[in-house]
């Protein structure tokens, strides 16, 4: 029998600001069998920089840890266009302040403990509501980090077919796009022990030994993801010693990645994604 290839992968830890201080990263790997490969590590200071790299012509399914949609509560009572890509459009042609009043008006008119509204996936993965502003900026990461991905011709699974240029001579798309969440699968090893902090005063031992567990865990396999995490001594030091955890999410999200293209060779549709998700709201993939 043929030796299978390996499927490139990447997992991307994503600002909607980036800086030196806090750069996106990507974490580039291979999947081989039941093992995720991390290769490198990449950094973009700014969007620009990374809208290039997206562009470029290698082939990857990629797990990127933003918001591809907003809820479909908060969109029908916008009156918005109720379709992914109009809606994303119109979304995005806002600027950042806009977005912020908009999104003000419409909490300040619902009751407490219910001001935002949420994606059916929210609830699944606990990730913050798509439509948050601050802490973390979600709605900003969606509004900086998608119109990249599209404009990179890269297809959204389930969302948005990408560019015919984006498909190889077998009529399959070359860069595939998945919505992905670190913490969802932080919290499957860790429970909720806190593993960073952007906070100096806060990167504590404790941090520091929970991103060793963390790790080890992936290297074990001891998730519900069936994979395991190859590295390098070298790798895993800087991991463990990324007190932000930037480094470690992209690895988080390159796991995810690889779980979706094993969904997709073993034959589950559109990389393990729901069948019935809400083609409006998009989905969190392992969710």
């Amino acid at each position: 029998m043929p030796v299978p290839l390996p499927v490139s992968l990447v997992g991307c830890d994503f600002s909607s600001s980036p800086s030196r201080q806090k750069p996106i990263v990507l974490a580039l790997g291979a999947l081989l069998g039941g093992r995720v490969q991390l290769l490198n590590l990449k950094y973009f200071q700014s969007l620009p920089d990374f809208g290039d790299w997206l562009k470029q012509a290698d082939d990857w399914v990629g797990g990127f840890d933003l918001p591809f949609g907003l809820p479909r509560e908060l969109i029908e009572a916008l009156g918005w266009p109720n379709a992914w890509e109009p809606c994303i459009r119109h979304y995005c042609a806002m600027s950042r302040p806009e977005i912020r009043q908009v999104f003000s008006d419409f909490c300040n008119s619902r009751p407490a403990g219910g001001k935002f509204a949420h994606r059916a996936t929210d609830s699944l993965a606990g990730s913050s509501p798509s439509m948050r502003w601050v802490n973390p900026p979600v709605a900003y990461m969606l509004h900086a980090g998608v119109p990249l991905l599209l404009d990179a011709g890269v297809q959204l699974a389930g969302l948005h077919s990408g560019a015919l240029d984006n498909l190889n001579d077998a009529g399959q798309p070359r860069r595939v796009a998945l919505e992905a969440y670190p913490g969802m699968l932080a919290r499957e090893i860790l429970g909720r022990r806190s593993y960073k902090s952007d906070d100096r005063a806060k990167q504590s031992a404790d941090r520091l030994i929970a991103r060793k567990d963390l790790v080890t865990a992936l290297e074990q396999g001891r998730t519900h993801l069936g994979l395991r995490l190859k590295l390098s001594h070298a790798q895993r030091d800087a991991l463990v010693d990324d007190a932000r955890g930037d480094s470690l999410d992209a690895v988080l999200c390159l796991m995810q990645a690889g779980w979706a293209q094993t969904q997709q060779s073993n034959g589950e549709p559109c990389y393990g994604l729901p069948t019935d998700m809400d083609l409006l709201e998009g989905w969190i993939v392992t969710a």
